[in-house]
């Protein structure tokens, strides 16, 4: 394993150790595509989501979800957003934007938690970027101050901040996505290569980096079709070991190269059809 580059080598952490990891920042963002018109006689999948759906020229897998469907009968609209959370692609007006486009017959694709981190109520002020939530599915809220004034969205002119749970914003998503018409479907983070070894038993790969369950979870309790990308991402990863792995992932253990960005969209439309979502009868056969 000592060819590999020092960045890539496998690491090997407890697993409760794991959600605490810090999500590394975005690579610097060049040549991203730019928003494409819609056509309004076509229903439309909505990408809602952070820089691994979107991210430098095909460096998210959302660049490359539109191969995929036949586009002559729907629209793909990666509206995902390096660097964000649930939480600030609400306060910064992103959402909004998306509400405006968003008719019914649409699609959202919800896919948030690398940048949510592992707060607590009481800890979220600590959050020097301003981007977490607090990390449960309840009512929870924290009073903060805005050390970066907002210029636009439902914070522009405030100075403090009420800090909801990761389940408040994604319901508010939800309730709001369903009150246009469109239906809203969660999927699972993408996973990180990360892995943890234990003798006489082959490497694993880290499942969940604190949100996917949280995921599970709220997609019961909201009655919202929940398409699990993320096993599908980690039993090919494992299938094909840590080395073969380590090129997919360049940058950082969050951040794929283009091919892993492709092998993600794929995986996101796989786990459409396992779930017979409708918007599966949109992909290509």
């Amino acid at each position: 394993m000592s060819h590999l580059p020092k960045l890539l080598l496998l690491l090997t952490i407890p697993a409760t150790l794991s959600a605490q990891i810090k999500t590394p920042d975005a690579p610097p963002q060049t040549a991203v595509p730019t928003d494409a018109p819609l056509n309004p006689a076509l229903p439309t999948v909505f990408i809602v989501g952070d820089s691994t759906a979107r991210n430098g020229a095909d460096l998210g897998w959302g660049d490359h979800f539109a191969a995929l469907f036949d586009t002559s009968r729907i629209n793909v609209a990666n509206r995902a957003v390096a660097g964000r959370s649930s939480r600030t692609y609400y306060n910064e007006g992103r959402w909004d934007k998306v509400l405006a486009e968003l008719k019914p017959g649409d699609y959202v694709l919800l896919q948030m938690g690398h940048n949510d981190g592992g707060s607590t109520a009481a800890t979220i002020g600590n959050d020097p970027k301003g981007r977490g939530s607090i990390h449960t599915l309840g009512e929870e809220t924290a009073e903060v101050p805005i050390n970066t004034p907002y210029n636009s969205g439902p914070l522009a002119g405030k100075t403090t901040e009420t800090v909801h749970t990761f389940g408040w914003y994604n319901r508010r998503y939800i309730a709001e996505t369903r009150a246009k018409g469109a239906t809203p479907i969660l999927l699972t983070p993408t996973i990180r290569n990360i892995w943890k070894t234990e003798p006489g038993y082959k490497p694993s790969i880290e499942r969940d980096m604190g949100f996917r369950d949280l995921d599970l979870q709220l997609a019961a309790s909201e009655h919202v079709p929940l398409a699990d990308m993320a096993t599908l991402e980690a039993d090919h990863l494992e299938k094909i070991g840590p080395e073969r792995t380590a090129p997919l992932f360049p940058i950082d253990h969050t951040h794929t190269s283009p091919e892993g960005a492709a092998l993600n969209a794929g995986f996101v439309a796989q786990a459409l059809r396992e779930i017979h979502s409708p918007l599966a009868n949109y992909l290509k056969p």
